[in-house]
């Protein structure tokens, strides 16, 4: 048997031995562990004296800071429950602007003068840390030189214990803050920018007669696409190691065509991977829903319930580092990559995002009338009009190298960023431009033709999977986010300019309705056509993924994005600053610090992929050729031999071509960074796509046992 089907037999073998092996009655319950390793209230309720908690839950209410004395309370007894859980160290785990997270971890234990040791954790240490700040990308906020950067404690993101099988860590949710106070990380902008949509929501709200409400949380729930391959293939291909995607590979003769893994059974292996990992973030309190195959052979989908948007973000970080970390106790890595592999799906992210009262009101819910819900018409209004404002900085927001393989690729939304409301909320919005009521429209029901099954209520509206910003029901879905990426800048900014969009129709309806006689049904009208009439161009109902509509969104005057170094300038123009310090979300420098960041590693992972494609590229893939063509001299072939010297030369020539164009001395010599990522963009991709396109011609001719790479046709199907 030649050595690569032994690598395959050897993959496809697989025995039921993970941890959480076995069935339990989960009527019983002790078998229930959701949110046994979390800090929470339910837990702080048993821990904390009652007048301390009662001070904790109204602090948080209000959002206002803790003094010292309520955390050395809370320290105490957070420690108490850390050591019982098993755990010899505590982390303030935080999210610098690595797009991962971070973590210091240092011991709860210390020496006495009798030669043993004591367990301590004060109010202090939980506030604040220093876990040094010179080695993270900063945008030239921190120097080198500059190392103290501080980590301070979020108290509305619950602490939680993460196991390990040698022990147990309590970590502890952060936000990261340079020595002079600008924001290192994503966490502090997202709780800058919820704060700022609460105030503006509650003002408009007074305005529909609810002054009762205190506080406005915006929400999420991230759908999680990723790929699960054997980690024997992980290892055997250089360029997953370093990159994270696959830089050759042909096309197998069979992907997705047949649509038979959508939604299909779930392999035996990788449900007992799921069933793990549900379990694991389970016991973080982490309210996993969905589960199921996705498009490509070997994808898969995780979603959540909706979350508070901080605590959302986090637990997503945290989802993410589950999923890694539990594949591979069952010989599996978990690929989060945007496009792993050319030619087949990609995986996104898609961000579910409403706003909703303290009361448990959803300020998205359309109702059975939603012609006649006035208030539900302000707040989507307040959305057409935020989206259309800064589509741009909205499509900056989820820009990357990998996203730049999917966005416009016909398999996930395009670099054009548009609205789809669906055929009911799009009448109601036609009838309000034309000045008329809107009419609620009955919903017949569906018959499906045999009275086995019953009839079934039909809905109003549609899914869009083409849009990148459509309307769902209750909630906007933006679906436009990688699949590794953060949550925290693209909530930011979602809430940031939505808060502006609510401020500035309330600037219209408040003096409005305190005229003599002014009733809410007459004076919002109006306002809320105007504010369409302008913002109209934003919303498309149809495909995407048409080059009739690139063109009808041109004629529109909308932006087209196509590449990272087109989108990140939206991230510091005038608009986008001007906004941000108004709402003290990010102030000029922090922004242009992002646009740094963004810009360098786009560079420098680009610049990585280009090394990694040289270097396969001569030292695996032409080898095998050259030995594949010996094998065909030797045995007298020479059409077949001409054939593939032709490739060897035609690659060695793309090889050449490559490592000229990545050489460090012919990059531009400028300060400004965004010319290097152009440059790459322009003259390096080209050349990294030219070394793979005769490699994958190469693929296809050189004999299976010389190519050193497993191929499409192993690692996508062999599960």
């Amino acid at each position: 048997m030649p050595r690569i089907r032994q690598q395959n037999v050897l993959a496809a073998q697989w025995a039921p031995d993970g941890p959480t092996i076995g069935t339990r009655d989960l009527t019983v319950r002790d078998n229930q562990v959701f949110g046994q390793n979390v800090f929470s209230p339910a837990i702080q309720r048993q821990r904390l004296p009652k007048d301390v908690y009662k001070k904790l839950t109204q602090t948080l209410a209000r959002g206002e800071a803790l003094d010292t004395s309520l955390a050395d309370a809370v320290a105490l007894a957070l420690k108490e429950w850390a050591l019982e859980k098993g755990a010899t160290h505590y982390t303030h785990v935080f999210q610098p602007l690595t797009g991962l997270t971070a973590e210091k971890h240092d011991s709860f234990y210390g020496p006495t003068d009798e030669g043993t040791s004591l367990a301590s954790f004060s109010g202090k240490e939980l506030i604040q840390a220093e876990p040094d700040a010179s080695s993270f990308p900063t945008g030239g906020v921190r120097a080198t030189f500059e190392a103290r950067g501080y980590t301070a404690w979020d108290p509305t993101s619950p602490a939680f214990i993460l196991e390990n099988p040698n022990g147990a860590l309590l970590c502890i949710p952060t936000a990261f803050v340079s020595w002079t106070g600008e924001a290192l990380d994503t966490k502090i902008p997202l709780l800058r920018s919820m704060d700022a949509l609460s105030k503006s929501a509650i003002n408009a709200l007074k305005l529909f007669g609810k002054d009762q409400v205190h506080r406005i949380f915006t929400t999420v729930g991230p759908e999680q696409e990723y790929f699960l391959i054997d980690e024997q293939y992980f290892y055997e291909r250089p360029d997953l190691v370093t990159t994270g995607r696959t830089l050759f590979g042909a096309k197998p003769p069979k992907g997705h065509e047949l649509d038979d893994h959508y939604f299909g059974s779930i392999p035996e292996r990788v449900l007992a991977y799921m069933l793990d990992v549900e379990q694991e973030l389970a016991k973080l309190g982490i309210p996993i829903k969905t589960r199921h195959n996705e498009v490509a052979p070997s994808q898969y989908e995780i979603a959540p319930i909706f979350e508070n948007s901080n605590v959302g973000a986090d637990h997503q970080q945290l989802t993410m580092q589950i999923m890694q970390n539990v594949a591979r106790q069952y010989g599996l890595i978990a690929l989060l990559h945007e496009k792993p592999f050319a030619g087949v799906n990609g995986s996104g992210k898609h961000n579910n995002w409403s706003m909703g009262t303290d009361d448990g009101e959803n300020l998205l819910e359309p109702g059975d009338t939603p012609g006649e819900n006035w208030q539900f018409l302000f707040f989507a209004t307040a959305v057409i009009k935020a989206v259309n404002k800064h589509q741009g900085l909205l499509r900056a927001t989820v820009a990357s190298p990998g996203q730049d393989h999917r966005l416009g690729a016909n398999e996930a939304p395009p670099a054009i960023i548009s609205i789809f409301l669906g055929d009911e909320l799009q009448k109601v919005f036609d009838a309000i431009e034309k000045g008329r009521a809107p009419k609620a429209s009955s919903q017949p029901d569906l018959g499906l033709g045999t009275p086995v099954l019953p009839p079934l209520p039909k809905h109003g509206g549609d899914r869009n999977r083409t849009s990148p910003f459509a309307f769902t029901g209750n909630k906007f879905e933006f679906r436009a986010l990688g699949s590794n990426q953060s949550l925290g800048l693209p909530n930011t900014v979602l809430n940031t300019i939505v808060a502006e969009a609510i401020d500035e129709l309330a600037k219209e309806l408040a003096p409005a309705l305190k005229k003599r006689g002014a009733e809410l049904e007459e004076v919002l009208p109006p306002i809320l056509q105007k504010a369409y009439s302008e913002n109209k161009q934003i919303v498309f109902n149809g495909d995407n993924y048409s080059e009739k509509w690139h063109k009808e969104a041109a004629k529109r005057g909308l932006k087209n994005l196509a590449a990272t170094p087109d989108a990140l300038p939206e991230l510091v123009s005038k608009q986008t600053i001007s906004l941000f310090t108004k709402y003290d979300v990010l102030n000029d420098r922090e922004l242009h610090s992002r646009y740094e960041v963004f810009a360098e590693q786009y560079s420098t992972k680009l610049n990585i992929e280009a090394e990694t494609t040289a270097d396969i590229a001569k030292t695996l893939l032409l080898p095998a050729a050259v030995r594949h063509l010996g094998l065909l001299l030797s045995a007298e072939l020479p059409q077949l031999a001409s054939e593939v010297r032709e490739l060897i030369d035609e690659f060695t020539f793309a090889i050449t071509k490559l490592e000229e164009a990545n050489d460090a001395e012919n990059y531009p010599k400028s300060d400004d960074i965004l010319d290097e990522a152009k440059y790459i963009h322009e003259t390096v991709i080209p050349a990294m796509d030219g070394v793979r396109e005769v490699g994958d011609k190469l693929e296809q001719v050189v004999a299976d046992d010389l190519w050193p790479l497993p191929k499409y046709s192993e690692i996508l199907f062999i599960k």
